[in-house]
């Protein structure tokens, strides 16, 4: 018989008794927290919540293994504990990202859900700890203390492979634009100043080269993620845990969540630092600066069309504004931005935590957490849209960019090897001041043959480095003599 969706079930902990609706699969301590933290009315990401059941079921198998939990008791914590990596129950989890130092709300909650569940797969009732006890068996050898730590590290892990493809499939579709405009001539750009000319398509092999490099550095930050302190219990020293406890549970962790894992060489490290952490978050901010600048060139390169750069075209999206006809703006660039910013904004709060720990606990771990989690996810997430709504579909307008290569003074630089940088300095001050090109006012000065000209003021051969040209050298040579 299903009981009334307001009846309650009476719990009790070291604090006291307390009321609690009778179908939910948390307990008292759960309730607990949810009164006392409701802050921001977010709740725990997925992928934490997956990999603390894989916590819970590489323990539970461990202790089984070494004969310290019942087999039955074991296999029902571990059969409940794969039910919350497939995500069955996660409703249940409600505790707010933002509750008690070390995540002891969120991980109590964790052992409650599995526990209850565990129960009701060996025919109890909820809330019937006879059974299957949050602390005594679903928290058998643990602590909050290495449990926390070691799924927050695993979930980073499982996150960042969602990632690591879509900054592949971005690389790649800023390579082929590289390729794609790569006999598209243009002016660069120093100090928001004319500078040589150069290709189109040198640009955006720059900025593939930049997000390969950035996913590198988040790949190899990602390494220290793998050394693991469970079994480490309350302060690193494995009180209450078997011998054999910290290799078992940690080598059926690196089975169960596919992830190549380790203990680490000193539980004590793993407890009070958080190096891992701030190493990924760091290398996150950076592949967020690295995407603002890249989405910042984008806005200006497309910027106009009429009074702008305009030397690229993106893909109209929506319209862009509630009162001027026909404006398109660049949505993507700019939600690239503002997502980065947030990314960079975790990172300050990852780091402020990270160097927040005291003694043999950083309790701040449940804001590291929740601020990488969402890093690694805006990004995927933003970065798929990027590359699928912005890069793939974005042209160039060669017309624009030809008149600007042509129209650069920093044409003049190719001079200084021919005529001296004082006299090309001439040439492109004459240039600015009359609006005249930088070839047609070489010519006129007659310093070089109008073959020299041609060949030197080439903005094609300004794209590479060159040989200079041995007869206009030689004679620069003899004028110098």
């Amino acid at each position: 018989m299903t009981e009334p969706q307001n009846a309650t079930r009476t719990e009790k902990d070291s604090i006291g008794v307390k009321e609690i609706p009778a179908h939910v699969y948390y307990g008292i301590q759960t309730a607990r927290a949810v009164e006392n933290y409701p802050i921001s009315g977010m709740r725990a990401h997925p992928t934490l919540i997956r990999a603390f059941g894989m916590v819970k079921q590489a323990a539970a198998e461990a202790n089984k293994e070494l004969g310290l939990l019942d087999a039955k008791v074991a296999d029902a914590i571990a059969q409940a504990a794969q039910e919350v990596q497939h995500g069955k129950w996660d409703k249940e989890f409600v505790v707010d990202v933002f509750q008690a130092g070390a995540g002891v709300s969120f991980h109590m909650n964790s052992n409650e859900v599995i526990a209850n569940r565990a129960v009701e797969i060996l025919g109890g009732k909820l809330g019937d700890y006879t059974k299957v006890h949050p602390n005594d068996h679903v928290n058998y050898g643990q602590s909050t203390n290495d449990v926390f730590p070691t799924g927050m590290r695993l979930a980073a892990l499982l996150e960042l492979e969602k990632l690591y493809p879509v900054l592949d499939s971005l690389s790649a579709a800023l390579e082929k634009k590289g390729k794609e405009f790569h006999d598209i001539l243009k002016s660069g750009r120093t100090h928001m100043q004319d500078a040589v000319p150069m290709r189109l398509g040198q640009e955006f092999a720059a900025y593939a080269g930049a997000i390969r490099r950035a996913k590198d550095a988040i790949r190899a930050a990602s390494e220290n993620l793998r050394e693991l302190g469970l079994g480490g219990s309350a302060v690193g020293t494995g009180i209450n845990t078997h011998p054999d406890y910290r290799e078992k549970a940690i080598r059926n962790l690196a089975r169960i969540s596919g992830q190549k894992l380790a203990p680490v060489d000193d539980m004590r490290y793993a407890m009070q630092s958080n190096f891992a952490m701030a190493s990924v978050s760091s290398a996150l901010r950076n592949l967020a600066l690295e995407v603002i600048r890249i989405s910042n060139d984008l806005r200006l390169l497309s910027s106009g069309p009429n009074t702008g750069f305009a030397e690229i075209n993106l893909p109209a999206l929506q319209p862009g504004s509630s009162i001027m006809p026909g404006k398109i703006n660049p949505v993507m660039p700019e939600l690239a931005a503002m997502v980065s910013f947030q990314v960079v904004g975790n990172d300050v709060a990852v780091a402020m935590a990270v160097q927040a720990g005291q003694l043999e606990l950083n309790v701040m771990m449940p804001t590291m957490a929740y601020s990488v989690m969402q890093s690694i996810t805006i990004l995927t997430n933003m970065l798929r849209q990027f590359t699928d709504r912005c890069v793939t579909g974005l042209t160039a307008n060669k017309a624009r960019c030809d008149f600007y290569v042509q129209a650069t003074v920093s044409l003049a630089t190719a001079l200084n090897p021919y005529i001296g940088y004082a006299k090309a300095a001439e040439i492109a001050k004459e240039a600015v001041a009359t609006g005249r090109s930088i070839i047609e006012i070489a010519r006129e000065k007659k310093l070089l043959s109008e073959k020299e000209i041609n060949e030197i003021l080439d903005p094609v051969r300004m794209t590479e480095p060159v040989r200079p040209l041995e007869a206009a050298a030689k004679r620069e040579e003899v004028k110098a003599k």
